[in-house]
């Protein structure tokens, strides 16, 4: 019986992870769950799960649920309370479904807990990720990847060499957008943006698919859990959503893992690996699918992962400038403040007024997401 700590237990991944868990009352125990705000599927989770505690980061939230509660459940909160439930004993693995930035510190926790990481955060290793590797090897445990593509990544190389391996390929949709011209984005609604063809997503890495955002934040994210160069790891269009992506090897041989497009399957595997433990989420039939279709990106039209692949390469304090530059932007057009098309115009501005550094450690990480995060806020023209 292993004890888990859900991290985003409302969010998309977090219901789907509970989803999982019920299905194997024998193998696993949720002993907290940890939110930001919504404390009233929180209340419902908590009916359902019967955790020992939970944590809300919202403070005020946190008061009005341990009144509600009244002393049957433990309550923590802040990011004083995220911190304190991944490093108890009671918790074996931590699955990290929080979004953003939010999710860093306690990944740092969890690690030097001595937990198993299931992340599904991946701006984690985006932002930190030269330290989040040193921390995993001088504690000796393992992060298993929860996002479909890193999870397929990690799924092929099992019994092989990384020093085999000749490039990884991560697969994408294309978003909503990938039949719209560029001079078509301009004017495209949050709803359209939000229209994902085949995932549903939080909001935030829904518009992060639209301007594929999401995929550049998934090369940088690769290049540490994987050790492999920016430059061996290639990003195509797979509009079906079938192969969650591939690992081609030295000798031409390309190893790739399908399914259907189902958060649940990744989330599985992260949980019980290295075992594969029999569910019923779906079975692919190929007869149904007709084709794969596989398209290079439009780097002009989504600007968005040009930039990243640049930063990638730049490495230092530059990756967390992106990521905190971005999510203030989406945040900004979820909130009807900029057009879609002003997202990536947003990232290069702070990015071009940026003084890296390089090495960073943990502090220089945290005071350039919060001036890059002020920078953005402060832009003339944006609200």
């Amino acid at each position: 019986m292993k004890n888990i700590a859900i991290l985003g237990s409302t969010g998309s991944i977090g219901r789907n992870a509970i989803d999982v868990i019920l299905n194997f009352p024998d193998k696993f125990k949720v002993t907290y769950l940890a939110v930001n705000k919504n404390i009233e599927l929180l209340s419902e989770q908590v009916k359902l799960l019967k955790p020992k505690g939970v944590a809300i980061f919202d403070k005020k939230r946190a008061e009005e649920f341990s009144k509600l509660v009244n002393g049957q459940v433990e309550v923590l909160s802040g990011e004083e309370g995220l911190l304190e439930i991944v490093s108890r004993d009671d918790v074996d693995i931590v699955l990290n479904s929080l979004v953003g930035f939010s999710g860093l510190k306690p990944t740092i926790r969890a690690i030097e807990s001595k937990k198993r990481i299931a992340l599904a955060n991946k701006e984690t290793l985006v932002v930190a990720g030269e330290i989040i590797k040193k921390l995993i090897n001088e504690n000796d445990v393992q992060l298993i990847p929860v996002d479909s593509e890193h999870n397929a990544i990690f799924q092929c190389l099992v019994g092989e060499r990384i020093s085999n391996v000749n490039k990884l390929i991560l697969t994408a949709s294309g978003g909503p957008f990938l039949n719209r011209d560029k001079s078509e984005l301009e004017n495209v609604s949050v709803e359209e943006a939000l229209k994902h063809p085949n995932w549903k997503m939080g909001n935030k890495i829904t518009i992060d698919s639209a301007t594929l955002m999401n995929k550049g934040l998934e090369v940088i994210e690769a290049h540490w859990l994987f050790g492999l160069p920016v430059e061996k790891i290639k990003v195509v269009i797979h509009p079906q959503s079938i192969i969650h992506s591939m690992v081609e090897f030295v000798d031409g041989s390309i190893k790739a893992q399908l399914g259907v497009p189902d958060m649940k399957i990744p989330i599985q595997y992260a949980l019980t690996y290295p075992d594969r433990v029999k569910a019923s989420y779906g079975e692919l039939d190929f007869t149904k699918i007709g084709q794969f279709t596989f398209l290079e990106p439009d780097l002009e039209k989504f600007e968005c992962l040009k930039i990243a692949y640049e930063v990638a390469k730049l490495g230092g304090t530059y990756p967390t400038v992106l990521n905190a530059a971005n999510e203030i932007a989406v945040d900004l057009f979820l909130n009807r403040k900029i057009k879609f098309t002003e997202i990536p115009k947003i990232i290069k501005k702070s990015l071009d007024a940026h003084k890296p550094k390089f090495n960073p450690d943990l502090e220089d990480i945290l005071k350039v997401d919060a001036e890059t995060r002020n920078f953005v806020k402060n832009l003339e023209g944006v609200d």
